[in-house]
């Protein structure tokens, strides 16, 4: 395969993964020194002329888009996707790492109590999931993380996830684990839970016009 080919490739791979438009000098900078960057838009270009998604230049930096011709398929209304608080991030991370994990259990580990809608918000989104009942007094629900929360975060298990040392260090994670901790199945039932009974219902009211503090 030549340079101007193997240039390409990386051209095409830095535009397709970046958040914005690039320039030249942007992306000669990611390149091996010497990189023909003019030449690999050039060919580019001309490989994707005519195609459902074209190579442009939008204020002197280069993005990959959807074919003018084509910008009738993308006028259909789309919800924006809701963005997490602190607190609801917070828990998320912690019901990931500790599932299945009760609402006492995440206040422990945060060291605060948990804003009512906090977990409302979370199951209202489908990244977490009512699991079952801990065996203990007043049997408690217990939380987990759903396939739409692999799904949003591009993970192929929770086994993906980033380490628990990592996690601990950004404080998202208990001090106290255990040195045998492991990231479990949600989708498994744990040995100290049963299932969910018909009518049950999350510990929380839905509740998302009071601002959360918590």
């Amino acid at each position: 395969m030549s340079d101007l080919a193997d240039t390409g490739r990386e051209v095409e791979a830095l535009l397709f993964a970046a958040a914005g438009p690039l320039s030249d000098a942007d992306l000669a900078k990611r390149l091996p020194e010497g990189a023909d960057v003019a030449g690999a838009i050039v060919a580019l270009q001309a490989r994707y002329e005519g195609r459902g998604v074209e190579l442009v230049c939008v204020a002197g930096r280069w993005r990959f888009q959807t074919a003018q011709d084509l910008a009738w398929l993308m006028t259909d209304e789309r919800d924006e996707p809701r963005r997490l608080s602190k607190a609801a991030q917070e828990t998320l991370a912690i019901i990931a790492y500790h599932q299945p994990v009760t609402r006492a259990e995440i206040e422990a580990v945060r060291g605060v109590q948990a804003s009512k809608g906090t977990l409302d918000v979370l199951l209202e989104l489908g990244l977490v999931r009512m699991r079952g009942r801990r065996r203990t007094p007043g049997r408690p629900i217990t939380y987990g993380t759903t396939d739409a929360f692999l799904e949003h975060y591009g993970l192929a298990s929770v086994g993906d996830l980033p380490g628990a040392a990592e996690m601990r260090a950004a404080g998202l994670l208990s001090l106290d684990l255990p040195a045998d901790f492991a990231v479990p199945d949600p989708n498994a039932l744990g040995a100290d839970e049963d299932p969910l009974e018909p009518g049950d219902a999350p510990e929380f009211h839905m509740d998302f016009l009071g601002e959360e503090t918590a």
